[in-house]
């Protein structure tokens, strides 16, 4: 009978793993749906082909190196293809009953690690949009997805110590689905790009004007917005990393329902303050509204009560919206708006687990915080430095006036609408 249990528990949830996993790789195409419709039509090319490279990119490089430094183990998973039945039984006995751990297949959780991977590297994409070479982007998203973020992945979801001095799950750090060290790490290399990269040509004016440069395709923005809105349950969802018990199965349900209650409220509170602020309902600021309500409640969304959530989330869409808008008066320029969503509310989700999770702390929270950001803004302001030393990572000016899709793909999106430039 026991054995018969283990089989099930053990095919739950590695199928729950693998679902949750194909839901977190949908919100690829959510990115790529976001950004080609908040960039300039002649700049769509250019942008899908950044985001299915980079997830290409991200799963090769996890692969070789970047599991390994995470978690440790085998390099290129030697071995994952194989299962020891007897051990994990024998583990599984020992718990005698449920609730002790996860037991899942090895593999089924590198598929559920990678994707995360990609979707740290996907936030930097449409911050650095519209100017920024392709070769160079996915030359430093080798280095991002291969060592950059399995490094700080080892401090703390692989609960290694920082540098050797420090662990950060000692001083009451907590990032239950990655908040900090899947989101505010990717808005982190996003800044570092950035700053280097400059703003996009006439977006700030000699006066301190700001120049709106509207996305090409808003139904497009849209429809990203909703894809990764679903791919986040299998974000969050799949973090409680188990299905097969009653206990798991409860707080499963939960995390959907938190995680849903953000979006909403993050939605609802960014489109009121864009009415309060700018005298209209702005679908810019709501789609983003609803992505920092989903990026604020990642980071603990298994304790806090449904409104409670809400709350959260609303926080969230709230921040956002004041972070789009400070960030442009100091000339760094976000085509849509990831610093703000992913990097400032990342932290305000770190900020806030404290007040629903006992097990964690402020100051761990803090620390957690300050560490990843560190880590990841110093290294990858040094990449993109090589890479700017190296091979440069701005498109010349007349390539960005035609658009980056001829200059770097050699074909655009909208062929028949050339007048969009």
């Amino acid at each position: 009978m026991e054995n018969n249990l283990f089989h099930l528990q053990y095919a739950m949830d590695t199928f729950y793993f693998l679902v949750c996993g194909a839901l977190v790789m949908w919100m690829a195409a959510g990115f790529a749906m976001l950004e080609a419709g908040l960039v300039r039509a002649k700049n769509t090319t250019e942008i899908l082909t950044k985001n299915v490279a980079l997830f290409a990119i991200a799963c090769t490089m996890y692969m070789v190196c970047g599991y390994y430094i995470m978690y440790g183990g085998t390099l290129f998973l030697d071995g994952m293809g194989e299962v020891d039945v007897d051990g994990v039984l024998g583990s599984f006995a020992e718990q005698n009953d449920f609730t002790g751990g996860s037991i899942y297949s090895g593999a089924s959780d590198f598929f559920f690690q990678v994707v995360f991977v990609a979707t740290a590297m996907s936030i930097v994409s449409g911050a650095v949009a519209e100017r920024m070479k392709l070769w160079a982007f996915l030359l430093f998203a080798v280095v991002m997805t291969g060592f950059i973020y399995p490094m700080e992945g080892s401090w703390t979801w692989g609960g290694n110590d920082v540098f050797g001095m420090f662990n950060l799950g000692d001083m009451g750090f907590s990032d239950f689905a990655g908040s900090g060290i899947v989101h505010m790490a990717g808005a982190a290399a996003a800044l570092a790009g950035v700053i280097l990269l400059g703003a996009r040509k006439g977006k700030y004016g000699p006066n301190g004007e700001i120049r709106a440069f509207p996305g090409a395709n808003l139904p497009l923005a849209t429809l990203g917005t909703f894809i990764l809105w679903m791919g986040w349950f299998g974000f969050n969802g799949g973090s409680v990393l188990k299905l097969g018990d009653v206990a798991s199965a409860h707080s499963v349900a939960m995390v959907f329902l938190n995680t849903n209650a953000a979006a909403a409220g993050g939605g609802i509170a960014a489109l009121i303050l864009g009415r309060l602020m700018f005298g209209k309902a702005d679908l810019t600021m709501l789609l983003n509204g609803a992505l920092a309500g989903l990026v604020t409640i990642t980071a603990e969304p298994s304790t806090p009560s449904a409104l409670t959530a809400t709350l959260f989330g609303a926080l969230g869409g709230i921040l956002v919206v004041f972070s789009i808008v400070t960030l442009d008066k100091m000339r760094i320029d976000d085509p849509v708006g990831a610093i703000s969503v992913h990097g400032v509310c990342g932290l305000l989700g770190l900020l806030l687990v404290p007040f629903t999770n006992d097990g964690s702390t402020f100051y761990g929270q803090i620390v957690g915080a300050i560490t990843i950001f560190a880590w990841v803004f110093v290294t990858s302001l040094i990449v993109w430095g090589v890479l700017k030393a190296i091979m440069g990572i701005r498109v010349s000016e007349e390539e960005e006036y035609e658009g980056v899709d001829l200059s770097e793909c050699g074909m655009e999106a909208y062929p028949e609408f050339l007048s969009a430039k």
